[in-house]
């Protein structure tokens, strides 16, 4: 299984040949900088043919609720490539975001998003910033999987994968060996999620072993972003889950000077989607005000990957030309360093008419210098010997005292079970809890099988069969307990599949 790489080069023959991309207008200022952007492509005689496709408010209004129809879903298989403005999401209703929906159903497993200073033509403190976010796009919290257990308490799921992990931390070092990138940090919070954040960042340990040549570093996320954020310049590429990616792609923009400017790519095995990072901005649609930057940006993109890094190339370095002679739209014009305030249209046509031109202070573009294609082998699952330990059992109990419900519960003797512990909110609450801990009406009780022991620093536990869980949950049923859900404790080639309670 190859991805290309955003450099990947072609034959005259290919490059002359036009290549059919879905484009989406998007909605608010969608259509405007679709029209600047596609316009400046034609301009440079990149050899695409677009097929127009309806994405978001129009088709969520017209009573499909995944904003997406059948048409555009078979104009995206078919061409592989879809190059999309900004959409709005209607509010109320239950909604579902639509990027991520494309992103999910296409298998968009990379999201890749650089960052590079435009100093002094878009103010930033860190004029050699130049950082490329590289983050996994399917799962983690974005799986969207939420609950409401009990009257107090919700719940949303995280969800990691070694494939899920493999593939974007394996992309990272790809694309750092493709751009002559010389290092690659792991951004996770594995310190509170053991087994989640914790796969993330093993996996990384391993695959960054068959990069020697280029560094490696791993740093907790909360730290992290606010080193990110104050020294930019530090950081080559970074790699880390869908939420912190979310967040720190656009704190990484906006340190760099604007969300505005800022494209991305999200690459699958199959499908790419190109496009601007920002809203699409409602207040100011149809005022020809709007910076198509971002969209650009993402264009350029999106004619490397697709093996047309000369015609990139050409575009970006117009762009740079743009911006150094002092061509500026209205969200990033400056007194003393712009020249005209420009609308939509306008820096378009500055932008054509500097193709051609390379800038003079701001680095000149040179996709065409990447190496190769970025190639990510198929997932090989390893068997391992899976063994039931035990259960959490979850209740919605009205109670207050966590011992009076502790003592009823371990006094149960159900068919080889017994309550190892209590915890709310995470927290051990039982036996020997602290009064001070604040309950909810959501209890974890653990049980475990009645041979378990203890064995060094951890508790050995004992094999049991689905038979005992279901047979505790019978029992817990008939004494009127309020059974909200249960998670199987695993063992793994006898390692712990499950965390430990806080203070357990």
């Amino acid at each position: 299984m190859g991805t290309k790489a955003l450099t990947e080069q072609k034959t005259k023959k290919q490059l002359n040949t036009p290549v059919k991309i879905a484009v989406a207008n998007g909605d608010g200022i969608g259509p405007e900088i679709m029209k600047a952007t596609l316009r400046i492509l034609e301009s440079a005689g990149a050899p695409i043919e677009p097929e127009y496709i309806d994405l978001g408010e129009k088709v969520y209004l017209s009573g499909n609720t995944s904003g997406i129809d059948s048409k555009a879903w078979e104009a995206i298989r078919s061409n592989k490539i879809i190059f999309k403005a900004p959409i709005t999401t209607p509010q109320g209703k239950g909604y579902k975001s639509l990027n991520v929906t494309l992103r999910k159903s296409l298998g968009l497993f990379a999201n890749v998003r650089p960052v590079s200073a435009l100093s002094p033509y878009v103010p930033t403190n860190f004029p050699k910033m130049d950082v490329v976010i590289i983050r996994e796009n399917e799962e983690d919290l974005y799986a969207g999987i939420e609950h409401r257990q009990t009257q107090e308490v919700y719940q949303c799921l995280k969800l990691i994968t070694r494939p899920g992990c493999e593939r974007i931390i394996r992309y990272a070092f790809e694309y750092a060996k493709a751009f002559g990138r010389k290092k690659v940090t792991c951004m996770v919070k594995d310190n509170i999620m053991k087994l989640t954040d914790g796969l993330f960042h093993q996996v990384f340990d391993e695959i960054a072993q068959e990069y020697p040549e280029i560094k490696n570093e791993t740093q907790i996320i909360d730290i992290g972003s606010a080193r990110l954020a104050a020294s930019p310049e530090d950081y080559d590429v970074v790699v880390t889950a869908n939420l912190y990616g979310d967040i720190i792609s656009d704190i990484a923009a906006e340190v760099g000077g604007s969300v505005g400017m800022c494209g991305s790519a999200n690459i699958g095995t199959e499908v790419a989607m190109f496009e601007a990072i920002h809203g699409s901005a409602p207040d100011i649609a149809g005022k020809n005000i709007a910076n198509p930057s971002g969209l650009i940006n993402a264009a350029i993109s999106m004619l490397a990957h697709i093996g047309q890094a000369e015609v990139a190339d050409k575009v970006k370095n117009a762009w740079l030309t743009t911006l150094e002679q002092g061509f500026h739209t209205a969200d990033i014009y400056q007194e003393g360093i712009s020249v005209a305030k420009v609308g939509t249209q306008e820096f378009a046509d500055k932008v054509i008419a500097n193709l051609g031109e390379t800038p003079n202070t701001l680095p000149k573009s040179l996709l065409v210098q990447g190496k190769g294609t970025i190639q990510i082998p198929e997932y090989v699952r390893k068997n391992e010997t899976k063994e039931l330990v035990g259960v959490d059992v979850f209740l919605d109990w009205q109670g207050t005292d966590p011992n009076e419900l502790g003592d009823t519960l371990a006094k149960l003797e159900v068919y080889q079970l017994k309550l190892k512990m209590i915890t709310n909110r995470g927290v051990k609450v039982y036996p020997e809890g602290i009064k001070e801990t604040y309950c909810t009406d959501h209890w974890r009780c653990r049980f475990v099988g009645t041979g378990a022991q203890i064995s060094g620093p951890e508790l050995k536990y004992a094999p049991i069969t689905y038979e005992h869980v279901v047979a505790l949950l019978s029992k817990l049923h008939h004494l009127g307990f309020d059974v909200i859900k249960t998670e199987n404790l695993y063992e793994f080639d006898g390692k712990r599949g499950f965390s430990l309670g806080q203070g357990e």
